[in-house]
């Protein structure tokens, strides 16, 4: 399925981390990449190299220089992974925590001007609290765009209908942690900007960016977020690229330092490093699948992006319709599929819920067949896309592209025990 080569999801398996088992569990199939990725094997070899180095940047010595030459290609690299021309990246505590820097910066800029901070009903708390605390704290008016509960998505026209000249900041999800579906991120920008083209906008990328695609320059928007360890990197830390523009707001910094410094202390080399490796898996898998050269970098990257999409939307459409003679979820009865059954901004996920059956109780099912999901509630995780629904809870199976169609049909399989259905297609 891989790049219309099956031996390669075979490499790709290889190069991750407990892809099929886990030390706790035993023997288990991973669906529950969104709430964090399978590590790549080479990111665990180079935080345990970094994590013995006692040398911190910006000494006189052999082994500082070293560290300081990492990060500045590291840099280069998440810009070259973004497709980001100019800008500046920096590392965090993680995504949210950057999300928040980001937008208390961005709001308090305007706070003699005035004006309004905008984001929907779409977004994941990280975007949403801290836009909607820092307008307060700024004097800026919030007004949040509805999102469409049937597909589970916002649009470009939606943003277009409730934009005004004044508006000052703007947030946009990527994608849905909840419901698995992407936004036309070019377009809701060029919206935007169409009405307020001073407005700095600020992108949650946290879910999108495991599944295929980044494009800061098509997007045209000003801050980007991610969380590595949902990218087949580790957990704590966060990476943000942010616009000359955005650079300049006035933010926290060392007096008489840098101004132009959005880093506080000492960084984490060993975060950048772990990064590197991402960047570098993501250009092997490109010329695995494209057959490109290796001076051909971004490329690798886009071809690399194209596989990853293309396989993860073979493994939804076996998840939702089945495969060879295999019912699916939505042959079962009483499976209800969030975001409709076919739906082109889906990216490796599928939440849905089984009629009289709450999601933890279906969820510890799949358990004990070996089968790791989620459920999400009505919380302040998930309330803003549930409760408008009328649901208390979902269950979530994420997908990322070392995930099989062998590992799906098993999942139909364990579904169709849980869901008391005959075996095989209607």
């Amino acid at each position: 399925m891989l790049g219309g080569n099956p031996e390669i999801i075979d490499e790709v398996r290889a190069l991750f981390a407990q892809v099929d088992h886990c030390p706790e569990h035993g023997s288990r199939i991973f669906f529950e990449n969104a709430g964090g990725a399978l590590t790549l094997k080479s990111v665990v070899a180079r935080s345990a190299e970094h994590a013995a180095i006692p040398d911190n940047q910006g000494r006189d010595n052999p082994g500082s220089h070293a560290l300081t030459r990492m990060i500045a290609a590291a840099k280069d690299d998440i810009r070259l992974l973004f497709n980001a021309k100019g800008g500046q990246v920096l590392a965090g505590e993680s995504g949210t925590e950057l999300l928040f820097r980001l937008i208390s910066n961005a709001a308090l800029s305007h706070r003699a001007a005035g004006g309004a901070v905008l984001g929907s009903t779409f977004e994941h708390p990280a975007s949403a609290s801290a836009r909607t605390r820092w307008a307060e704290i700024a004097g800026l008016r919030a007004i949040d765009v509805p999102h469409d509960d049937a597909t589970g998505r916002v649009t470009p026209e939606a943003y277009a209908a409730a934009i005004t000249p004044d508006t000052r900041v703007a947030t946009v999800l990527h994608t849905s942690p909840v419901t698995g579906m992407g936004v036309d991120l070019p377009g809701i920008a060029a919206a935007i900007r169409a009405t307020a083209p001073d407005c700095l906008i600020i992108v949650d990328g946290i879910q999108h960016a495991a599944h295929g695609h980044i494009d800061i320059e098509a997007a045209g928007v000003d801050g980007y977020v991610i969380s590595p360890y949902k990218m087949f990197s580790r957990h704590g830390y966060g990476l943000a690229w942010i616009s000359d523009r955005l650079a300049a707001v006035p933010h926290d910094t060392l007096i008489g330092g840098p101004g132009e410094n959005w880093e506080l202390g000492t960084r984490d080399a060993g975060a950048y490093a772990t990064f590197r490796e991402v960047v570098s898996y993501l250009e092997w898998l490109g010329g695995r699948v494209g057959d490109l050269p290796e001076t051909a970098r971004r490329e690798r990257i886009e071809a690399a992006g194209a596989a990853i999409r293309a396989h993860e939307g073979d493994l939804v459409h076996a998840m939702l319709h089945g495969t060879g003679n295999q019912a699916g979820l939505a042959d079962l009865p009483g499976v209800d599929i969030l975001g409709g059954l076919d739906n082109p901004a889906r990216e490796g996920l599928v939440s849905f819920t089984l009629e009289g059956r709450e999601a933890p109780w279906v969820v510890a099912e799949l358990n004990t067949r070996g089968i790791r999901t989620h459920a999400r509630k009505a919380d302040h995780y998930s309330g803003n896309i549930l409760r408008p629904l009328g649901l208390e809870d979902c269950t979530r199976v994420s997908m990322c592209h070392y995930n099989t169609e062998a590992e799906v049909a098993a999942f139909l399989d364990a579904m169709r025990e849980i869901a008391g259905a005959p075996s095989g297609k209607a």
